[in-house]
């Protein structure tokens, strides 16, 4: 079950896992119909769905979608970003399940973006390696709409900029995800999948799906 304690270091936190297993454990003989299905998923699954989604904590995408074990193939990394990591992740599961849905899942408020549009506003904005390389696969989506802000020279209201930028790059994946795989396109241009771009609202929960 959730709660409110947060650890102060990181031995409590790997002490909250091990509690939190344990009760998943004992639930197992729950009648819950999701509890029931986890015998049936220990030698295959079948997910209805495959989702790209960003690794913020507050975006769980099986609670969101009230979905339960086996449900969803989930991929989640930092600005829901497409590298061949996830394609290939993507391509695994579309070929082995026959799923035909891909869900690219952006979220209001994505650090990852808004990082990126820091580094817009202020070049000498500095990161390490690693986070500057997811903030350099979303910097394309963004570049255009901070040019088109800048353009009458006047201050750029950054909020109002990472809210766009967060559907351009959702829309940006799914392009890539489309286009840059031969396996996918393939099975996206016969009609054996599916694929679209969406945005979790944090404030209402609702998750708004997207026009191509």
């Amino acid at each position: 079950m959730p709660t409110d304690i947060r650890p102060t270091t990181g031995q409590e936190a790997l002490e909250l896992l091990k509690a939190g297993n344990a009760r998943y454990v004992d639930s197992l003989t729950s009648t819950d119909e999701y509890m029931q299905r986890r015998p049936e998923l220990v030698k295959d699954q079948n997910p209805l769905a495959i989702i790209l989604g960003c690794s913020d904590a507050r975006v769980p995408v099986e609670i969101v979608f009230d979905q339960g074990l086996g449900d969803l193939f989930v991929i989640r990394v930092a600005g829901n970003v497409v590298a061949p990591s996830q394609i290939g992740s993507i391509e695994f599961a579309a070929e082995a399940f026959g799923t035909q849905l891909v869900v690219v899942l952006g979220h209001s408020k994505c650090g990852a973006v808004t990082a990126c549009v820091e580094t817009l506003i202020n070049p000498e904005q500095n990161y390490s390696p690693n986070l500057q390389s997811i903030v350099d696969r979303i910097r394309p989506s963004v570049y255009n709409l901070h040019e088109l802000a800048t353009a009458n020279g006047q201050d750029v209201d950054a909020d109002e900029l990472v809210d766009r930028s967060i559907r351009a790059n959702v829309r940006m994946s799914v392009s890539q995800l489309k286009h840059g795989s031969r396996a996918l396109e393939d099975l996206t241009n016969s009609g054996q999948l599916l694929v679209v771009g969406a945005e979790y609202d944090l404030e209402t929960g609702k998750v708004r799906f997207l026009d191509s």
